[in-house]
Order: C-alpha cells, then sequence, then structure tokens
C-alpha cells in the first residue's frame, strides 16, 4: 500500500530592510535566517499555516503565484525539493493519513503566536483605521481563541518552555502541565538512561495521549495558534 504524505512550511515570516532602505523577507527558523527568492516564498506562503497532501500543494501554490502577478521560471517539483533540502517546509509519511500527521508533527517544536494585549489592541485599531472596518468586523477578526481543555493545556506549557510535540505527549502522559525550570523538564521528561530527545518521538507514538496531543496541535496551527519550528 502506497504510504500516505503532509507537507508543512516551518519558521516565521519577517520583513527585513537593507541600508539603502528597500524591504526583503527572510524566514526565521532554528535560530538563522534563511533568503527566499519570490519563488520559493511563494511556496513556502502556500504551505505556512496549512497541512497539505501532495497533490494538494500545486492548487496552493497557484493561487499564491496568481496573486503574487509574477511569473515561475522554476518547475514546481524543482522548488519543492529545494525547500525540502533547506528544511523550510518538512513533509511526515505513514501508512494512514494520522501516522503521516505523526510523523510531520512529533519532532517539530511549538511556539505560541500570540502577542500582547498591546500588540493585538494596536493591531485592532490599525486594521480598523486603516482599512475603514467596520468595529463590529474588526471584533470578529480579532477575537479571542476558543480553545479545547487539551489546546489550553498545550499552550500553558509552550509558554514556559521550548517543547517538541513529543516532549507535550510525554508531559501529558506524566500529568506534567507546570515547568517552574528547564532542569525540571529535563528530569522529568528524560527520568531513565534509554530515553533522548531523538528516540522520544518515537516512544511517544504509542503512549494513550498522543493522539490527542497530536490533534489538538494540529488544529492550532491550522487556527493560527502556534509556529512550529526546529532546533
Amino acid at each position: 500500500m502506497r504510504k500516505k504524505s503532509l507537507y508543512t512550511a516551518i519558521g516565521r515570516f519577517e520583513r527585513r530592510t537593507n541600508h539603502k532602505g528597500q524591504a526583503y523577507p527572510v524566514i526565521l527558523l532554528g535560530g538563522n535566517e534563511y533568503m527566499a527568492d519570490l519563488q520559493e516564498m511563494a511556496l513556502w506562503t502556500s504551505l505556512n499555516w496549512r497541512i497539505a497532501r501532495r497533490e494538494e500543494i500545486a492548487p496552493l501554490y497557484e493561487k499564491t503565484i496568481s496573486r503574487s502577478g509574477f511569473s515561475a521560471e522554476r518547475p514546481l517539483e524543482a522548488c519543492i525539493q529545494r525547500l525540502l533540502m533547506r528544511g523550510l517546509i518538512v513533509c511526515g509519511t505513514g501508512e494512514t493519513e494520522y501516522d503521516a500527521l505523526y510523523d510531520l508533527l512529533a519532532f517539530l517544536y511549538v511556539l505560541p503566536a500570540e502577542g500582547s494585549i498591546l500588540q493585538r489592541a494596536y493591531a485592532f485599531l490599525k486594521f480598523s483605521l486603516r482599512f475603514h472596518t467596520p468595529l463590529s468586523a474588526a471584533r470578529k477578526l480579532f477575537r479571542k481563541d476558543k480553545r479545547t481543555e487539551n489546546e489550553r493545556q498545550i499552550m500553558g506549557l509552550a509558554r514556559q518552555a521550548l517543547l517538541s510535540t513529543a516532549e507535550i505527549i510525554k508531559c501529558f502522559e506524566k500529568g506534567i502541565y507546570s515547568l517552574p525550570n528547564e532542569e525540571s523538564i529535563m528530569d522529568s521528561l528524560y527520568d531513565d538512561e534509554d530515553t533522548t530527545s531523538d528516540n522520544l518521538p518515537f516512544l511517544a507514538c504509542t503512549f494513550p495521549s498522543s493522539r490527542a496531543v497530536i490533534l489538538a496541535v494540529a488544529n492550532l496551527y491550522l487556527r493560527k495558534q502556534i509556529i512550529l519550528e526546529r532546533i
């Protein structure tokens, strides 16, 4: 049986300005800045905060290209392979789509994408005033995300420490929702001689709480509440 595959983009976009005052985009990932040309940025943007099957990538990419108004010079497949090689998009595979989703998320680190109250207020006012949007519509766009109990616990853990999805699964498994310091994290998650950050994702897939955590992380990501990172 043919294996299932799922893809997404990781890291976060920022705009930089050179010494001439010209703006250019970069992708921040693992503490590094990655430059990308227009075609690569279009592909990365198409998969950012999305989880897509291979056959869904082309329609998403074409939609982004049509909005941007430039002509792609390279085949899409070449662009996909280049971003996979650079680690800016990642692929998970498995016998089922859930297995592929687990493979996609388990090794990645979860960062909250929330701004502060002041940042949210500024964005709210800027959006309303600049685009003359009715306050009722703006409130709808910036209203607080409604989360399940699992999602709230994941966000709470992610605010306290940089954790991979597999590490969050083990936190759930051991009933750990408060992390006083980094040393306590290591002591709690790696409490035997055999468990390492490399093999924990393979071990965590057997934990009873793994499916609930994976689905909650996926839903938070699709709702743009978290950023996926690697270190």
